[in-house]
Protein backbone atom coordinates (compact mmCIF):
# COMPACT_ATOMS: atom_id res chain seq x y z
CA UNK A 1 0.00 0.00 0.00
CA UNK A 2 1.15 3.62 -0.96
CA UNK A 3 1.34 6.95 0.49
CA UNK A 4 -1.49 8.16 -2.00
CA UNK A 5 -3.54 4.89 -2.06
CA UNK A 6 -3.94 5.71 1.86
CA UNK A 7 -4.65 8.95 1.61
CA UNK A 8 -7.13 8.08 -1.15
CA UNK A 9 -8.97 6.56 1.98
CA UNK A 10 -11.48 9.40 3.88
CA UNK A 11 -10.29 8.05 7.14
CA UNK A 12 -6.40 8.89 6.24
CA UNK A 13 -7.18 12.45 4.55
CA UNK A 14 -5.56 15.08 5.80
CA UNK A 15 -2.65 13.22 7.94
CA UNK A 16 1.48 14.25 7.31
CA UNK A 17 3.12 12.43 5.50
CA UNK A 18 5.06 11.44 8.82
CA UNK A 19 1.69 9.89 10.36
CA UNK A 20 1.05 8.14 7.00
CA UNK A 21 4.68 6.63 7.48
CA UNK A 22 3.57 5.33 11.47
CA UNK A 23 0.31 3.67 10.09
CA UNK A 24 2.08 2.20 7.03
CA UNK A 25 4.34 -0.01 9.07
CA UNK A 26 1.31 -1.48 10.87
CA UNK A 27 -0.33 -2.13 8.16
CA UNK A 28 -0.82 -5.86 6.25
CA UNK A 29 -2.44 -6.27 3.75
CA UNK A 30 -4.54 -9.83 3.06
CA UNK A 31 -7.13 -10.98 0.39
CA UNK A 32 -10.07 -12.96 1.26
CA UNK A 33 -11.95 -15.03 -1.49
CA UNK A 34 -15.63 -14.60 -1.90
CA UNK A 35 -18.32 -16.24 1.31
CA UNK A 36 -14.41 -16.46 3.56
CA UNK A 37 -15.30 -15.83 6.94
CA UNK A 38 -12.72 -12.71 8.13
CA UNK A 39 -13.45 -13.50 12.02
CA UNK A 40 -16.54 -14.29 13.87
CA UNK A 41 -18.82 -13.33 16.84
CA UNK A 42 -17.14 -13.83 19.92
CA UNK A 43 -13.97 -14.39 18.73
CA UNK A 44 -10.64 -12.99 20.29
CA UNK A 45 -10.64 -9.30 18.97
CA UNK A 46 -7.11 -9.02 17.10
CA UNK A 47 -7.34 -7.04 13.91
CA UNK A 48 -8.88 -3.58 12.88
CA UNK A 49 -9.99 -3.75 8.97
CA UNK A 50 -10.14 -0.94 6.39
CA UNK A 51 -11.31 -2.37 3.48
CA UNK A 52 -9.06 -1.58 0.43
CA UNK A 53 -11.55 -3.11 -2.25
CA UNK A 54 -14.39 -5.51 -2.56
CA UNK A 55 -17.47 -6.29 -0.46
CA UNK A 56 -17.65 -7.46 3.15
CA UNK A 57 -21.17 -7.95 5.22
CA UNK A 58 -21.65 -7.61 8.96
CA UNK A 59 -23.80 -10.12 10.59
CA UNK A 60 -24.62 -10.60 14.46
CA UNK A 61 -26.54 -13.60 15.96
CA UNK A 62 -28.50 -12.28 18.34
CA UNK A 63 -29.29 -15.08 21.28
CA UNK A 64 -32.44 -15.82 20.61
CA UNK A 65 -32.82 -15.16 17.02
CA UNK A 66 -31.23 -15.31 13.26
CA UNK A 67 -28.20 -13.57 12.32
CA UNK A 68 -29.03 -10.35 10.78
CA UNK A 69 -27.02 -8.17 8.00
CA UNK A 70 -26.17 -5.12 10.18
CA UNK A 71 -23.51 -3.88 7.53
CA UNK A 72 -22.49 -3.78 4.13
CA UNK A 73 -18.55 -2.32 4.33
CA UNK A 74 -17.84 -1.14 0.99
CA UNK A 75 -14.50 0.01 -0.15
CA UNK A 76 -12.80 2.62 2.04
CA UNK A 77 -14.95 1.35 4.76
CA UNK A 78 -13.81 -0.02 8.37
CA UNK A 79 -14.91 -2.98 10.19
CA UNK A 80 -13.69 -4.75 13.45
CA UNK A 81 -14.02 -1.95 15.63
CA UNK A 82 -13.33 -4.18 18.77
CA UNK A 83 -9.81 -4.71 18.57
CA UNK A 84 -9.62 -0.37 17.73
CA UNK A 85 -11.30 -0.04 21.15
CA UNK A 86 -9.18 -2.32 22.63
CA UNK A 87 -12.35 -5.07 23.38
CA UNK A 88 -12.01 -8.75 24.29
CA UNK A 89 -13.97 -9.99 21.75
CA UNK A 90 -15.82 -9.01 18.04
CA UNK A 91 -19.66 -8.47 18.36
CA UNK A 92 -20.26 -9.64 15.06
CA UNK A 93 -19.02 -11.92 12.24
CA UNK A 94 -17.31 -10.54 8.87
CA UNK A 95 -17.90 -12.26 6.03
CA UNK A 96 -16.31 -11.79 2.43
CA UNK A 97 -19.50 -10.92 -0.12
CA UNK A 98 -17.01 -11.24 -3.38
CA UNK A 99 -13.23 -11.49 -3.18
CA UNK A 100 -11.63 -8.43 -0.51
CA UNK A 101 -8.66 -7.29 -0.04
CA UNK A 102 -8.32 -5.44 3.64
CA UNK A 103 -5.40 -3.52 5.09
CA UNK A 104 -5.74 -4.86 9.15
CA UNK A 105 -3.88 -3.72 11.66
CA UNK A 106 -3.32 -5.30 15.23
CA UNK A 107 -5.35 -3.71 17.92
CA UNK A 108 -2.39 -3.94 20.79
CA UNK A 109 -0.23 -1.88 17.84
CA UNK A 110 -2.76 0.74 17.26
CA UNK A 111 -3.28 1.14 21.07
CA UNK A 112 0.54 1.61 21.13
CA UNK A 113 0.63 3.88 18.45
CA UNK A 114 -2.00 6.05 19.89
CA UNK A 115 0.70 6.19 23.26
CA UNK A 116 4.03 6.71 20.91
CA UNK A 117 2.12 9.69 18.95
CA UNK A 118 -0.84 10.87 20.49
CA UNK A 119 -1.51 13.35 17.99
CA UNK A 120 -1.78 10.49 15.45
CA UNK A 121 -3.85 8.31 17.23
CA UNK A 122 -6.24 11.11 18.86
CA UNK A 123 -7.07 12.16 14.90
CA UNK A 124 -7.06 8.70 13.76
CA UNK A 125 -9.81 8.13 16.82
CA UNK A 126 -11.54 10.86 16.24
CA UNK A 127 -12.25 10.01 12.85
CA UNK A 128 -13.05 6.50 13.42
CA UNK A 129 -15.82 7.65 16.52
CA UNK A 130 -17.19 9.43 13.62
CA UNK A 131 -17.43 7.02 11.44
CA UNK A 132 -18.79 4.11 14.30
CA UNK A 133 -21.39 7.30 15.07
CA UNK A 134 -22.38 7.40 11.03
CA UNK A 135 -22.86 3.53 10.96
CA UNK A 136 -25.13 3.36 14.30
CA UNK A 137 -26.97 6.03 13.24
CA UNK A 138 -27.92 4.10 10.09
CA UNK A 139 -28.56 0.73 11.77
CA UNK A 140 -31.15 2.85 14.25
CA UNK A 141 -33.53 3.27 10.74
CA UNK A 142 -32.50 -0.44 9.42
CA UNK A 143 -33.70 -1.82 13.22
CA UNK A 144 -36.72 0.15 13.58
CA UNK A 145 -37.82 -1.02 9.41
CA UNK A 146 -37.08 -4.02 10.44
CA UNK A 147 -39.39 -4.14 13.41
CA UNK A 148 -42.24 -2.16 11.41
CA UNK A 149 -42.42 -4.80 9.46
CA UNK A 150 -42.39 -7.68 11.68
CA UNK A 151 -45.33 -5.66 13.75
CA UNK A 152 -46.91 -4.57 10.58
CA UNK A 153 -47.04 -0.71 12.42
CA UNK A 154 -49.20 1.97 10.87
CA UNK A 155 -46.75 4.15 8.58
CA UNK A 156 -47.86 7.08 10.83
CA UNK A 157 -46.32 5.57 13.97
CA UNK A 158 -43.45 4.06 12.60
CA UNK A 159 -43.15 7.66 10.98
CA UNK A 160 -43.50 9.11 14.28
CA UNK A 161 -40.66 6.58 16.29
CA UNK A 162 -38.12 7.42 13.57
CA UNK A 163 -38.31 10.89 13.90
CA UNK A 164 -38.32 10.58 17.58
CA UNK A 165 -41.86 11.67 18.51
CA UNK A 166 -44.75 9.78 20.23
CA UNK A 167 -47.73 10.75 21.39
CA UNK A 168 -47.42 8.33 23.69
CA UNK A 169 -46.08 9.56 27.13
CA UNK A 170 -43.66 7.53 28.53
Amino acid sequence: MSRPELLAFPLFQGFSAEQVEHLLTLMEEQTYPPETEIFAQGARAEYFYILFCGEVTIRYKPYDGPPLVVARILPGGVFGWSAALGRETYTSTATTAQESRVLRIRGEQLQHLCEMFPDTGAVLMERLASLIHERLDNLRGDVLNMIGRGMDLKGDCLRRIKNGRSSTPV
